[in-house]
């Protein structure tokens, strides 16, 4: 009895080092890629594209946003690809220094002022290595999570790594009003928006310690242990689990792109166009960002009771119920109202990403599970996110009307909607070594 309680308690402190890893460490990767964004929306423009004049240069920044994203699959590929031959913490550890180091060199950057072109181009190099290192770290941390969860806790257990997104969100919009209230417009735009960046340092030297207390997957090490592993994982991977990615991919652009709008555009939109006050305008965003973060962890929870496909299908129900008529809250330019249209908002989007990992990891076989999810991922990502942003400032110039942006997000948010609706149901899925070679059974089970 004593040795089962000792082996209960020491499970159960992995366990919680895991969930602490795999947040924590999500969390600082998404800050260092969200306070890009948050920066491409305020002050990276002026500063690295000027000669293309203010909408030129404001259309560059963007489009800086989304240049990263065509090179998540890349990393989605080789970090896939080690992370199911060499295993999942490894790949964790070595994507989030890779990312830290690309984000604390941003801050040290000169601006086209003081090089010239050779700073613009500085600055792409840089976000393609974050591009690189976001494609391999979301798949490491969802698997940590959901291969270490009890089978009808999945859903909340990969909760944990989807939360660090709006953790990261809420991390990297808090520092800039922090930043901007303490030091002002005019400093911040001088000098002040490198502190951001270069803070990043610190959280990656705490995220590195963490996340190398926790232990390797024990579904890899079975597969290890067992001999099964592929050769050639990402080969079988496109040979039998196709229809998985296309459909992972599909699944995720709206969650993405509406995503990157909550991110990036509706701050800048309503500083530039409405002329409400940066402060209050970033202190709002923070604040609904804690929607996201409650009905993401909700969404987890809430598919280990009805099914991940069911909660997916109420919170894109929601995004596209919102799309339209969100934006003309926004028009209002009352601060109460810009803080109800984004939380909102985030019940959809929670719902609609807190089963994720859970989901995605019970699509694929173990030994093409990692490059699966991330290569999936990064699909949906390039198709929704990256260049959101841009094509929401594009609609907005040509159009004049906030709302056509959310007739975009409502048609990309039904594809999703259909998308997930194709899936059966994966909630109570074996996610260990049999599925990849099943064995003949006396019985049905």
């Amino acid at each position: 009895m004593a040795s089962a309680t000792l082996h209960h308690e020491s499970s159960r402190k992995e366990e919680r080092k895991v969930l602490a890893g795999t947040l924590v460490g999500t969390t600082i990767e998404w800050y260092d890629f969200f306070i890009y964004a948050q920066a491409a929306g305020l002050v990276l423009g002026p500063l690295f594209f000027a000669p293309l004049g203010e909408t030129g240069a404001q259309l560059a920044s963007w489009a800086s946003i989304g240049i990263s994203f065509l090179f998540r699959p890349l990393g989605a590929i080789v970090a896939g690809h080690l992370g199911d031959r060499l295993g999942r913490k490894k790949m964790l550890v070595f994507t989030l220094i890779m990312m830290g180091a690309a984000t604390a060199l941003i801050g040290v950057l000169p601006t086209h002022a003081q090089i010239g072109a050779g700073a613009a181009v500085m600055l792409i190099l840089l976000r393609v290595l974050q591009g690189f290192s976001a494609g391999g770290e979301w798949g490491g941390a969802a698997l940590m999570s959901v291969e270490h969860a009890p089978v009808e806790k999945r859903g909340f257990f990969g909760a944990y790594p989807q939360i660090g997104v709006p953790c990261g969100m809420i991390l990297a919009t808090f520092t800039m009003w922090i930043l901007t209230t303490i030091i002002g417009n005019e400093a911040f735009l001088e000098w002040g928006w490198r502190v951001p960046f270069l803070f990043s340092i610190v959280l990656i030297g705490i995220g590195y310690f963490i996340r190398r207390a926790v232990e390797e997957s024990p579904i890899f090490l079975e597969l290890q242990e067992r001999k099964k592993e592929s050769s050639a994982p990402l080969g079988r991977l496109f040979k039998k689990n196709a229809k998985e990615v296309m459909l992972c991919a599909l699944i995720f652009i709206a969650n993405n792109a509406a995503g990157y709008l909550l991110i990036a555009f509706f701050a800048t939109y309503v500083i530039r166009d409405l002329g409400m006050p940066r402060p209050q305008v970033l202190l709002a965003t923070t604040l609904a960002s804690f929607g996201w973060l409650i009905f993401t962890m909700y969404g987890g929870i809430l598919s280990d009771r009805i099914g991940r496909i069911r909660t997916f299908q109420i919170g894109y129900a929601i995004v596209a119920a919102w799309a339209i008529p969100m934006w003309f809250v926004l028009d209002t330019g009352n601060i109460i109202a810009y803080f109800i249209a984004l939380f909102v908002l985030t019940i959809g989007l929670g719902l609609s990403y807190g089963p994720q990992s859970a989901l995605y990891a019970e699509m694929f076989p173990v030994d093409v599970r990692y490059s699966g999810v991330s290569i999936g991922y990064a699909l949906g990502a390039i198709l929704g996110g990256a260049f959101a942003p841009l094509i929401a400032e594009s609609l907005l110039t040509r159009t004049g009307q906030s709302w056509s942006i959310g007739v975009y997000i409502l048609a990309i948010t039904i594809v999703s909607l259909v998308a997930v609706s194709f899936v059966k149901e994966t909630r109570g899925k074996n996610l260990h070594v049999e599925d990849v070679h099943p064995v003949p059974r006396a019985s049905a089970d």
